[in-house]
């Protein structure tokens, strides 16, 4: 899109907020794609004010579902707009975006872009569509969706169903306005109680954000019960704390059994939180 509309584009080899910071108040960018992780980072750090970052006017936030209390407090500080959107390598790699002027929806992926289909599909039959407001496997359909993956027809077989759906991994939700929103991956979510009614880690990590004293949270799934890794702020929260305001907020099933704190957390390249690899070192972090 830059290149297109003739935009001056700063890039980046890699994520430093003050050099971040340092950047955007020395050349005034008025569009700052980034990740949820970015925000939070910028909105953190000590005297952010003094870089005058309120040249920025619109942020599109992608890879990983973005908080609202994140959301809001970035708001504040810059008086842009951030919006959620939502793509994958295999699309090209955007599919869904909450437009920038009109109608937004917090803690939506907002509406497909153009020329893009979506749809929601059972979690069981990847070709029958899903009850109208049920969850369901997000599927999209449209000129950027990959043919398949090289030279690999097995994992191509799987990911494409009947008349080029791509199906994306993700649960997500449609409105009666037709906004998306995504609740989770297939791979994260569990089911605490009984088959059929699944839990997802963001309805835990959208509570954890409330509380002040959190800087950032990610929640897993062990054994059928969530674990909440959090690392804190400037005033370390107790994990007694966190539990009595999850249970005010939450239902029993749904109240991690553990909180861990930790400095930081696996990340891949672009700043996506690697759950996988927070449960592979589980046991790290809990003594025995």
């Amino acid at each position: 899109m830059p290149i297109a509309v003739g935009a001056t584009l700063t890039l980046k080899a890699r994520f430093e907020t003050l050099d971040i910071l340092k950047t955007i108040k020395k050349q005034r960018p008025t569009i700052f794609p980034g990740v949820p992780n970015f925000y939070v980072a910028i909105s953190n750090y000590p005297g952010v004010r003094k870089f005058n970052i309120a040249s920025i006017r619109a942020c599109i936030s992608g890879s990983a579902p973005l908080p609202v209390e994140v959301q809001e407090s970035f708001e504040k500080l810059t008086r842009g707009r951030l919006v959620e959107g939502y793509g994958l390598t295999e699309a090209g790699p955007v599919t869904h975006a909450n437009p920038l002027q009109g109608l937004r929806k917090l803690g939506s992926i907002g509406i497909p872009i153009p020329s893009t289909e979506a749809r929601i599909v059972s979690l069981t039959d990847p070709n029958q569509p899903a009850e109208a407001g049920h969850l369901g496997e997000l599927a999209v359909r449209g000129p950027q969706v990959m043919q398949g993956y090289w030279q690999d027809a097995e994992a191509s077989a799987n990911a494409i169903a009947k008349e080029g759906w791509l199906l994306t991994g993700d649960v997500a939700q449609i409105d009666e306005q037709g906004y998306f929103r995504i609740v989770a991956r297939k791979a994260d979510m569990w089911y605490p109680a009984k088959p059929g009614d699944p839990a997802f880690p963001r309805d835990v990590e959208e509570v954890l954000y409330e509380v002040p004293q959190v800087k950032e949270a990610t929640v897993v799934a062990i054994a059928g019960k969530p674990i909440a890794f959090i690392i804190p702020g400037r005033e370390r929260p107790s994990k007694e704390m966190l539990q009595e305001y999850c249970k005010r907020r939450l239902p029993p099933e749904l109240v991690p059994r553990v909180f861990l704190f930790v400095d930081g957390f696996p990340r891949s390249f672009i700043g996506k939180v690697l759950r996988r690899e927070l449960i592979a070192k589980y046991d790290e972090y809990e003594p025995a």
